[in-house]
């Protein structure tokens, strides 16, 4: 039995979910989300669900816990929303704002001007003496990684300095640069 399958998903308070043949509607005080399913079932009994999947196959036991999953994660970004957080390390490197268009000068002859989808929230923040970090918000989990990802993708981490976009609180490997 799937470990993360078999535990029954709490629905909240101000949360409403609705289980059709194909699709699962999860609406909160956030915003409202769509997931499509397929191989399993969801039984609802007292703003508690659970997953059920109907035989052992790896296929199935695979599905069990993705879907249980992707529906906790459904139920926690419409009550409290998901947050990723980005660093710019690197000797002027900047970052700003305009509504939800985000300007990076990232080392490159241009600056990078980046439209992101109206769902998610963006805020930089430019402190002294600090990396300038990039804050995303939004109740949809799946969209805030794709954008965070595609930010970091510009300009990843090197190994020798450190210098590029990372996550914060991100542990870098380090190498040892070439010895003298």
């Amino acid at each position: 039995m799937s470990r993360i399958g078999k535990n029954p998903v709490v629905v909240p308070a101000g949360v409403t979910v609705k289980i059709e043949s194909n699709q699962i509607h999860v609406e909160g005080k956030l915003g409202k989300l769509t997931q499509d399913y397929a191989d399993v079932s969801f039984e609802m009994e007292d703003g508690i669900i659970t997953v059920v999947r109907p035989s052992e196959s790896k296929d199935h036991r695979a599905k069990h816990g993705l879907y249980r999953a992707l529906l906790q994660n459904m139920i926690v970004g419409v009550t409290d929303g998901w947050t990723k957080s980005l660093e710019l390390v690197g000797v002027g490197y900047r970052a700003s704002n305009q509504g939800n268009v985000l300007d990076l000068a990232l080392g490159f002859s241009h600056n990078i001007v980046l439209s992101i989808a109206s769902e998610v929230q963006v805020e930089t923040i430019s402190e002294k003496g600090k990396n300038p970090v990039i804050k995303l918000t939004s109740f949809d989990k799946q969209l805030v990684g794709q954008i965070a990802a595609k930010i970091r993708g510009f300009r990843p981490p090197e190994p020798y300095k450190g210098k590029g976009v990372k996550f914060v609180g991100e542990v870098l490997r380090r190498k040892a640069g070439k010895s003298a």
